[in-house]
């Protein structure tokens, strides 16, 4: 009995033995692969996980003068200051009607650029299209925004098409009710051809002979496009929407400080925004801390149930 226990107990040291031996084995044999890999670790350690201890910002009363560790504790003070304000459920609202708009509009747009190039049998006319479609993603922030202001001026483009309509010739922008469509039409213009890349390579990745099988039995395009295209790539599909919920709050504060203004700030000021403004025009650190905390928060929860629903529904998920 003795011999068995001294065996038994053996068994884990072996096998740990036995992991570091093939791990030392693939680190001498992928060595580049795993040099490669330096940079990515180094990104994501200085940028998003070092940043992490500035947290506990949101839990005091934060001066530059006594730091972090010398500044006063206050609890949870900053977080209930911030839900008991006349901004939360203002900035709340528009946060997820922006979203909302933005998940329903935009996340689909891709999906069906992708599904109508596959149709497309002119490989110029598909080049072109996809080549003019990208265009908008690689132009800088500052000069996409600098063109929706141009066009929605009283003398811009839109506002001279608009105004054969009735349309009273003001600024676009000056406008609260016409921010939302402004903004999310303008997401769709930009990321439509860049996000549709992902879509046009799981297409490829399905088998040719499924549609040759449904030809013969006499299956309509629309059909094959039903019955065979979208379920191949819907495993995609659930992948990105889950994604897209983790950063469903997130919404690109740097568009709308650059398009917003204060006569529009009831529909669309944002969470991001309101942070940017309060932290560091107002230089409310903590409190600003604060609401960046609940926005993660919030944006962890909504991951993790787009996750469990993505994996009973269809077991596609990311975990």
């Amino acid at each position: 009995m003795r011999e068995t226990v001294t065996i038994r107990s053996a068994e884990p040291q072996v096998r740990s033995q036995k992991y570091s031996a093939r791990l030392l084995r693939d680190l001498v044999y992928n060595k580049y692969l795993y040099f490669m890999m330096i940079p990515v670790i180094a990104y994501y350690a200085i940028f998003h996980y070092a940043p992490m201890y500035g947290v506990i910002i949101a839990f005091k009363e934060y001066t530059p003068i006594k730091g972090v560790t010398g500044s006063e504790w206050v609890g949870l003070q900053n977080f209930k200051d911030f839900f008991d304000s006349y901004y939360f459920w203002r900035i709340l609202k528009n946060t997820i009607i922006i979203s909302v708009l933005t998940l329903v509009f935009e996340f689909p747009a891709p999906i069906i650029l992708a599904l109508l190039i596959n149709e497309v049998r002119n490989r110029v006319f598909k080049k072109v299209v996809q080549t003019i479609t990208y265009m908008p993603y690689f132009i800088s922030l500052i000069v996409i925004c600098g063109m929706i202001k141009t066009f929605t001026n009283a003398d811009g483009v839109l506002s001279d098409f608009f105004t054969f309509f009735g349309y009273d010739g003001l600024p676009m922008l000056q406008k609260p009710e016409l921010f939302r469509p402004i903004y999310v039409l303008s997401e769709i213009w930009q990321k439509i051809g860049w996000e549709s890349i992902i879509y046009i390579a799981a297409l490829m990745a399905i088998d040719l002979e499924q549609y040759e099988a449904a030809r013969i039995d006499g299956a309509s395009r629309w059909k094959q496009i039903w019955y065979i295209t979208l379920p191949g790539i819907m495993p995609v599909i659930m992948i990105m929407f889950i994604l897209r919920m983790g950063n469903m709050l997130n919404v690109g504060f740097e568009k709308i400080i650059l398009l917003y203004n204060s006569s529009i700030y009831d529909t669309a000021d944002v969470i991001s925004s309101f942070v940017y403004r309060k932290g560091l025009l107002e230089f409310g650190w903590s409190y600003s801390t604060a609401v960046g905390v609940f926005n993660s928060v919030f944006n962890l929860i909504l991951l993790i149930t787009a996750n469990y629903i993505s994996r009973k529904v269809n077991e596609n998920s990311l975990w």
